[in-house]
């Protein structure tokens, strides 16, 4: 299964780490943190035209990626649960 994050950009559900609501989050000093050490070291992945709105964090083997998407935590949220129900 795969999660469409914005941009034509499709995930494999099975690499997600989490979905998180930027706003919110990035109000923390660790999540601050967390995301300019990951854009440091080229593992951030904008896949956004517009205001960003969400981060969603995945491991594939022992490579973590951040991408940064337009779309709302709670729409991925909703798009990932229909994904389980079909």
């Amino acid at each position: 299964m795969f999660l469409h994050i914005g941009r034509g950009k499709l995930l494999p559900k099975s690499s997600i780490i989490g979905v998180f609501d930027l706003e919110i989050t990035s109000q923390s000093k660790r999540t601050r943190a967390f995301l300019a050490q990951k854009e440091k070291a080229n593992h951030v992945i904008n896949v956004c035209d517009d205001i960003p709105r969400s981060f969603i964090v995945t491991r594939d083997g022992n490579r973590e990626r951040v991408y940064i998407s337009q779309i709302s935590s709670q729409t991925l949220q909703k798009r990932s649960e229909e994904l389980i129900q079909e």
